[in-house]
Parts: structure tokens; sequence; C-alpha cells
């Protein structure tokens, strides 16, 4: 996991440099919202696959449902699921989105000559992405939990017919 991390973190870091800072402020804030966004998502993903039911989906892959046996194969990987997701995804949108903050930060305050209202600004954009990033994360936890089993057959699915499309339903 550390070697992903440092990975897709320097790709990310080096993509969002050069995106960011030849951005405005309102396309960084778009780009902000998406970061906090996937982050949210992949958190999700990460505390839905730590909850979920792995009878559930073998039930589910009994039943030949489609998306089951992602489903079962993400739920018995949940460790390394739940890792990947809540912590080098999340972890990395957090990183960026403070980039972008800075970004931000940086094109409002770019022509103040006050110190102390350049920093006031920064202050306020950095607590603002921390805010709606821990609120949104919040408001997500409880709703994974209570509906692990259904997001991660969501997932399975979702996986299946984007990486395998073409895969048929087993025959009894």
């Amino acid at each position: 996991m550390f070697v992903v991390s440092m990975c897709l973190s320097c790709l990310f870091s080096l993509l969002s440099h050069s995106v960011l800072s030849s951005l405005g402020a309102i396309m960084a804030c778009v780009l902000i919202a998406i970061f906090i966004f996937i982050a949210v998502v992949f958190d999700m993903i990460g505390i839905a696959v730590a909850s979920a039911d792995e009878e559930f989906f073998k039930k589910k892959v009994e039943e030949r449902e489609k998306g089951s046996e992602i489903a079962l194969q993400l739920t018995k990987n949940s460790e390394k699921v739940c890792s990947f997701c809540a912590d080098v995804v999340g972890d990395i949108c957090g990183i960026l989105s403070g980039a972008g903050g800075a970004t931000v930060s940086l094109s409002i305050t770019r022509n103040l000559f006050d110190s102390s209202t350049a920093l006031l600004v920064t202050t306020f954009v950095s607590a603002l992405i921390a805010g709606l990033t821990i609120l949104f994360k919040a408001l997500m936890k409880g709703k994974a939990i209570k509906n692990a089993d259904k997001i991660i057959l969501r997932l399975g699915r979702t996986i299946e017919t984007i990486f395998f499309p073409k895969r048929k339903k087993r025959e009894g």
C-alpha cells in the first residue's frame, strides 16, 4: 500500500499542480468539490465493505445475481479494499483538496497588500474545505453502515458492467 499510495500521490500531485496552477479560482473550486466528492464516495465504499455481510453475497452468488461474485471478492478482501478506498484514495483526495485550497487562496489574495487579510482568507478557505469534507463524510458514515450490502452489491454490478461487459451468467 505504501508504494501504491506514493505512486498515486506523486501522479495526482503533479497533475493537480499543473492543472490547478493554470486555472482560476472558480475552476479550482469546482475541482476541490470533485476531490471532496471522490473522497466521500471512496470513504463510503471503505466503510461499507468493512461492514458488509459475506453470507449475503454468498447467497446472491447462488442466485446468480449480477455483480455478486465481484461483491463477494470485495468483501473477502475487505481489509485491503477498505485501506485502499478510505486511506489511499481518500487521503490523496484530501491532499489534493488542500492544494486546490492553496491555489484558490493565492488567486484571491494575489493583489492584497494586507497580510492579515490574506491570512484570514487562507484560513477561511482551509477551514471551509476541511469542514465540508468532514460534514459529508459524517453524513455518509451511518448510511454506509446501514446499507453496506446494497452499496457493495451495486459496486459489484458497476465493476462488472464496466470491466466485464460480456460476462455471462453461469449455467446451472
